[in-house]
């Protein structure tokens, strides 16, 4: 029996000028037209008095209020943080939901499939964990200070002060430098993780759809669609809390800058 595997990369379906557009392109402009849609029908429908299709939304953003607040501490950097956040979440939730909509994976558009879910594409998935991870940066230059923030990587002035303290003293800051450099590999580790922890995961529920289908027809691979429901709405939560969670860290100052403060 013959079925379809999906290929690790995504198919090219055809060009804007000379730009490329996937299937994955689709499937995610697809989703931000979605989002932009229900965000424009919900922002209309507000009212002081809210109707039902309202308080659910209420009661849903009180609950993703109360999961920001434990990250960040305090409501003022979870109301600060949410914008972004919140659409990165639902922009993740709704890209993988897409892919279990009839029609993405069988519809064949010039000889390759038209529709397959964003997050299958490492290239989507590698520029969203730049992005967060840039983003933390920015926000952490705004808040704390430049020579704050570049202060937990890189330890110069701490290393160079402490030539007048004696040997013990050199060699703590040799090894906060070190400790520097760790989280400079820290970092990089963390677009890693993101992007490969997105894509692996909803890429292997893509195969396993795609392979059930084949061997199953339409009723067995039912239960695997619902997984894939709870799974799209995790891999959305976990991309979005960490990513909150770097925002948070990056705009909280050092504890070694604190407790400098302090003794002042």
């Amino acid at each position: 029996m013959e079925f379809h595997i999906p290929n690790l990369a995504p198919d090219v379906v055809g060009h804007l000028g000379s730009l490329p557009v996937t299937n994955t392109m689709v499937n995610a402009w697809i989703a931000i037209l979605v989002f932009l849609a229900l965000g424009i029908l919900i922002s209309v429908k507000a009212r002081v008095r809210p109707g039902k299709v309202q308080n659910f939304f209420e009661f849903f953003l009180e609950i993703l209020l109360g999961y920001f607040d434990q990250v960040t501490g305090e409501r003022r950097n979870t109301m600060r943080f949410l914008p972004l956040v919140g659409a990165v979440f639902f922009f993740i939730l709704l890209s993988n939901w897409l892919g279990i909509v009839p029609g993405t994976g069988t519809i064949l558009f010039g000889g390759h499939f038209l529709l397959r879910p964003a997050t299958t594409d490492l290239n989507l998935t590698a520029a969203m964990a730049v992005s967060a991870v840039a983003l933390s940066h920015l926000y952490g230059l705004a808040t704390v200070g430049v020579f704050t923030h570049i202060g937990r990587f890189i330890q110069i002035v701490p290393l160079i002060k402490s030539f007048r303290r004696g040997p013990i003293a050199v060699f703590t800051a040799l090894i906060e430098v070190l400790v520097g450099l760790i989280e400079i590999v820290s970092e990089l580790a963390k677009v890693l993780s993101l992007s490969l922890r997105l894509f692996g995961n909803v890429f292997a529920g893509e195969v396993l759809l795609s392979v059930m289908s084949a061997l199953a027809g339409v009723l067995v691979p039912a239960p695997f669609m619902l997984l894939e429901l709870l799974v799209g709405v995790v891999q959305a939560g976990v991309f979005a809390m960490l990513t909150l969670m770097y925002l948070s860290v990056m705009t909280t100052a050092p504890q070694h800058e604190e407790q400098h403060s302090e003794a002042r």
